[in-house]
């Protein structure tokens, strides 16, 4: 695992975090909807790095 992969799970999982949390408040759909793309996106790129399907 180089620092990219550690980095990006951090971030997808640190914004799932924010995703449960702003769920939780009732925040407006749209940006829980957003930031769950973005965790997504973080995480499915770190797995992505880890298995060098991404190189």
């Amino acid at each position: 695992m180089t620092g990219l992969n550690t980095i990006l799970i951090v971030v997808g999982l640190f914004l799932a975090g924010g995703v449960y949390s702003f769920a939780k408040q009732g925040m407006p759909k749209g940006v829980v909807v957003l930031l769950l793309l973005a965790s997504a996106m973080c995480l499915v790129a770190g797995v992505m790095r880890i298995q060098g399907l991404w190189d």
